[in-house]
């Protein structure tokens, strides 16, 4: 077979004018995903990636089985207790997706959860949902909205068999095993059942993909009859709507990416009109939890109403615009992120030091008893606590070397129990390993805080994969990976750095990396880069950076801004064209993202700040690029595939090394099914370990 060229795109020019700026893109063309010469292309792209990594072929397979040893196959996960029942989902060797399964509590007193068989079903069971079954005959399949009623007898989940996350909701009746006939098409992910267990509460998205409408349905009638609770107009806001864990109350919650707004109707009473909480005031954001103390309804309201860092307040239910008494007050050494209120318990999670932090709230007084850990870099917070009287308290803890691990709190004892660690199979000791806070000093003397896990023993400068994102306050948490392991035991230290516009530090660390501060982010990376560099960690040559989605948009921009201190860059689903999808109104969720990055639309400033960073903008063909590799997928409707399809043109054009790789059924978070994800994440470190010329070299 002869051997392929890099697929060149054609160019036809399209002109846009914004701010009196004319811009001719040669490639916008690819747009067209009906279009056969599109789909042509895209093949060709993948096929000549395909050529260029055949010889990786080998090593992917050895990856591949790398972590598939160290996972264990068949395992299932500690039960949660709800109603009458312990939930809990298995794995089973060989099948791709999990199986959602329910044994009866045997003691009503009892909030032990039960020790299961390994390997087989536990006495008793009873599986509610086994994907492997409801995936047959999909090349694409995503569990969306997953819900039990209160009584135990019927279960609602959603379903995408596309990748596009619109979900078809369907209604089992647990004791038959049969759906019933009610089909509820293009829903969001979040449907719940009321707790009469007689409607449900869903929310169903826009042509922009803007989950915009709260719909109640009731079981055993048509989704056409179905009553509208909430529209919301504003194409800046999405929607969601849940009962409180109190089951009191539905919330119906609006919020852009600075702004929130929460409704209140009784869950005895969903037909009457929500009662709004807090007025929406531009800029300020609020959550709302249920508390009952002395027999009276209260509001927990958590804020940013000039505290930035947010602050907790107590209203009653029935004057919420009242007088509000302070429980936790702000301040800037701590960003408080959420309340949880039970019975007879609330809790409290923040950040502090740039980790994550959890703690027992008292609301009367506000102290917070903060549940401690020895680690230097850890990651914990509560979850799978849903019902208003549990006396046990669950949460997650893990590091960079320590696995996740689910321990519960005895709030009347004080003691702590580990129900389970992720088990790493074969010879895995975390003392093999070490971790590593550093700081580097940015451009403008902002020091940003850099996660460091390496092999001990393992010496510098060497082989270092650095990764990032920097966008929409989300924290990029030191936590383990067995796939990581692949590249730590073949000599390669992993790092994470957390630039401005993630929220590692507080609220001003986003702020300084979002809309006109934005480049912070990228300049972050590169200082981040050069601190390694000079701390004599790793060289340019034997450095290389990741990043996905919106840590895509970081990649590419790096790329522009500081190719000389990569060997290869790997761009996951990368937002790299992102000033023509952000004056595109149109396109999914565009209006939505102008409160991240400005809106260039109508905004002369922000339209030419963009334009100087957007990583398709400023392919520079005098510059010499590292080795470059894009992933995406057809059906993403977050950051869609013509993206990084056109920025691969344009890199070509330049003389860059660039590779993309599209799954031609799968979404935002790539293929489904757990041996598919581990072969797609085999194939990127794979590709990875052949830049840092490490192909040859078997883990420690």
């Amino acid at each position: 077979m002869a051997k392929l060229s890099a697929p060149r795109a054609q160019t036809r020019p399209t002109e846009r004018t914004h701010h009196g700026d004319t811009v001719v893109d040669p490639y916008e063309w690819l747009r067209e995903k009906e279009s056969p010469e599109v789909i042509a292309h895209l093949e060709a792209e993948n096929a000549y990636t395909e050529q260029e990594t055949a010889h990786l072929a080998e090593l992917r397979e050895r990856i591949f089985q790398e972590i598939k040893g160290r996972t264990l196959e068949t395992d299932l996960s500690v039960p949660t207790r709800s109603g009458a029942w312990w939930y809990y989902g298995r794995s089973v060797e060989g099948r791709q997706y999990g199986i959602q399964c329910r044994i009866p509590v045997a003691d009503p007193e009892d909030w032990t959860p039960p020790t299961l068989p390994e390997g087989g079903a536990a006495p008793g069971e009873q599986i509610i949902l086994d994907a492997n079954v409801e995936a047959e005959g999909h090349e694409f399949f995503s569990l969306g909205s997953f819900d039990v009623s209160d009584d135990g007898t019927r279960l609602l989940y959603g379903v995408d068999a596309e990748g596009d996350e619109r979900y078809t909701v369907r209604v089992r009746d647990l004791a038959s095993g049969v759906d019933l006939d009610d089909e509820l098409l293009g829903t969001a992910g979040g449907a719940e059942f009321s707790p009469d267990g007689t409607a449900i509460v869903y929310t169903t998205v826009d042509e922009s993909w803007r989950p915009d409408t709260v719909h109640l349905h009731r079981v055993g009638t048509p989704q056409d009859d179905d009553t509208v609770l909430f529209h919301e107009p504003d194409e800046r806001f999405w929607v969601g709507a849940g009962f409180t864990r109190s089951r009191a109350l539905l919330l119906i919650e609006a919020g852009s990416s600075v702004t929130s707004e929460t409704r209140l109707v009784p869950a005895d009473a969903l037909s009457e009109e929500a009662r709004v909480v807090w007025p929406r005031t531009d800029g300020v954001e609020y959550s709302v939890e249920h508390r009952v103390a002395d027999g009276a309804d209260r509001l927990l309201i958590l804020h940013n109403r000039d505290a930035p860092d947010f602050e907790l307040v107590e209203v009653p239910l029935s004057d919420p615009l009242g007088t509000a008494r302070v429980v936790v007050a702000h301040s800037s050494e701590r960003r408080l992120e959420d309340v949880e209120a039970f019975e007879a318990v609330t809790t409290v999670s923040y950040r502090r030091d740039g980790l994550t932090r959890i703690g027992l709230l008292d609301p009367t007084s506000g102290d917070i008893d903060e549940i401690a850990f020895d680690e230097p870099l850890s990651t914990v917070g509560w979850h799978g606590n849903g019902e208003w009287a549990q006396p046990m308290l669950r949460f997650g803890y893990g590091s960079l070397v320590t696995p996740s691990t689910v321990l519960e709190l005895d709030v009347r004892s004080g003691e702590r129990f580990v129900r389970k660690q992720q088990p790493v199979l074969g010879d895995y000791d975390p003392a093999d390993y070490e971790q590593f806070r550093e700081w580097a000093t940015a451009v403008d003397g902002t020091r940003v805080p850099i996660s460091i896990v390496r092999r001990v023993g393992a010496q510098g400068p060497g082989p270092l994969h650095l990764y990032g994102y920097g966008s929409y306050e989300a924290s990029m948490d030191p936590s383990f990976s067995i796939a990581r392991l692949s590249m730590l035991d073949r000599g390669v230290t992993f790092a994470i750095a957390h630039v401005r516009g993630g929220g590692e530090l507080g609220r001003h660390w986003y702020e300084d990396g979002k809309k006109l501060h934005k480049q912070n982010s990228f300049s972050d990376f590169v200082d981040v880069a050069d601190h390694l560099i000079r701390e004599g960690w790793t060289t340019p040559a034997r450095l290389v950076a990741e990043g996905g989605s919106a840590g895509g948009l970081l990649m590419g921009a790096v790329a522009n801004r500081a190719p000389d201190r990569f060997a290869g860059i790997l761009a996951g689903v990368p937002f790299v064209d992102a000033l023509t999808s952000i004056l595109d109104p149109s396109l999914p969720l565009t209006v939505i993202e102008w409160d991240e990055w400005g809106d260039p639309l109508h905004d002369p400033e922000v339209y030419a700040y963009m334009k100087a960073y957007s990583p398709y903008e400023n392919v520079d063909p005098a510059k010499r690029y590292p080795r470059i590799l894009a992933t995406t997928s057809l059906n993403d409707t977050r950051v869609l595939y013509v993206e990084p399809a056109k920025w691969v043109a344009r890199l070509r054009d330049a003389g860059a090394p660039a590779l993309m790789k599209i799954e031609m059924s799968a979404g935002h978070g790539g293929v489904s099914g757990r041996y598919n994800a581990w072969r797609e994440r085999a194939e990127e470190l794979a590709w990875l370990l052949d830049v840092l010329e490490l192909t040859d070299t078997d883990p420690t």
